[in-house]
């Protein structure tokens, strides 16, 4: 059960498809096409362990088996039916189905899945030739149908967890920023690992820990597992030449200058531990220290923040108090280029200057902007 070309899909959070689009053409993958949400591939199967291990920005990797019209139960059942499953799922591979409907006929989203799956079943105990039930013991594969508009994509998710998990995360406060968007926060900054940074909200650490894998070219999935290292079409030795590559492409010797502080000790106690997990214990500086206290040695620097946003009335005052401090603070580094995201709309006002540039995100399920200040280089 080989397959060496394949299509694969990077799902992305909404105003990040270029970011992962970037990604995966800096793996090597050329034919890209991007549209809402994801970032569609064709790929030698080897791009499923490098892309799950390299992939920063991304929320999944999916494997794309077909994707056809669907309006009614018989259409999504034959179409599915026809698909090479067994070129995917072994005869004992376990495949529950899930689902989602968006502006689609076909609405009730668990009648497309169990369609889906006896559709799949069918397909195979034919191809295998098994007359009763598929045991469904071996390796897991996580099937989706996705109906959009009457069109219904059918994939197997490679990831198993979200890219987001890391792994190195033992502990977070009440808010924590998924990885992934930390890493593109970065990504969308010309930030470089010979120019200092700083987080002066760091939280549980995830912004300045992803910069440290980002500074030394660290793959963000090499703590990690993913369904698909199970799979009979992704041979263990594709896995073994990914984790190879990524250790030799890794620049541990790249000397950085990360600092991450934060008003709350407990949380920089937290992040230091989670630097720590992730193997990165000597490379980011942890501090307690209030934003109206800022101060650096070096010119040209990098401020990336993610900041509390005041959506709770109590915390208002407090939090446009803080955007005053730092605007304050950093009047004093005009050669400094500072990046924050929030989702309060007069930050620009609080903060005292109006940004160089914008940008629209999504921080879990809330609006936010991310405010761009240039710094003039000296």
């Amino acid at each position: 059960m080989t397959k060496k070309q394949v299509t694969l899909i990077a799902t992305a959070a909404m105003g990040l498809e270029a970011v992962v689009a970037n990604e995966v053409r800096a793996l090597g993958y050329s034919e890209v096409n991007v549209e809402n949400g994801r970032v569609t591939f064709s790929a030698d199967v080897s791009a499923i362990p490098r892309c799950n291990l390299w992939l920063r920005t991304a929320d999944r990797v999916k494997l794309l088996i077909g994707q056809f019209k669907a309006t009614s139960f018989d259409e999504l059942f034959e179409n599915t039916k026809a698909l090479p499953w067994e070129e995917f799922i072994p005869e004992d591979g376990e495949f529950p189905v899930i689902g989602k409907s968006v502006k689609s006929q076909l609405y009730s989203v668990p009648d497309c899945q169990s369609i889906v799956k006896k559709a799949i079943v069918d397909r195979m105990k034919n191809k295998y030739g098994i007359a009763s039930w598929l045991e469904e013991s071996g390796a897991f594969y996580r099937v989706e149908v996705a109906l959009l508009k009457d069109v219904a994509t059918l994939t197997i998710d490679t990831s198993g967890v979200g890219l987001h998990k890391r792994g190195y995360r033992i502990g977070q406060g009440d808010a924590p920023l998924k990885e992934t968007l930390a890493a593109a926060l970065i990504k969308l900054t010309n930030w470089k690992p010979n120019y200092p940074f700083v987080d002066p909200f760091c939280g549980s650490g995830t912004i300045p820990i992803e910069a440290a894998l980002i500074g030394q070219n660290i793959a963000p999935g090499f703590n990690r597992e993913f369904a698909s290292e199970n799979w009979g079409i992704v041979p263990v030795n594709l896995w073994d030449k990914a984790h190879e590559e990524a250790e030799d492409l890794a620049n541990y010797d790249q000397p950085l200058d990360i600092t991450g502080s934060d008003i709350d000790h407990r949380m920089v106690e937290i992040a230091n531990n989670n630097a720590i997990e992730a193997g990165l214990g000597d490379l980011v500086s942890w501090k307690q220290m209030q934003v109206r206290d800022f101060n650096h040695k070096r010119d040209n620097g990098y401020i990336i923040g993610n900041p509390p946003y005041g959506e709770r009335l109590g915390d208002k005052k407090e939090v446009e108090k803080m955007y005053k401090d730092l605007g304050h603070a950093l009047q004093n580094y005009p050669s400094w280029s500072v990046y924050i995201l929030t989702s309060n709309e007069n930050f620009e006002a609080l903060y005292g200057l109006k940004a160089t540039k914008k940008r629209k995100l999504f921080n879990g399920f809330i609006k936010t902007d991310y405010y761009q200040y240039f710094g003039k280089r000296v």
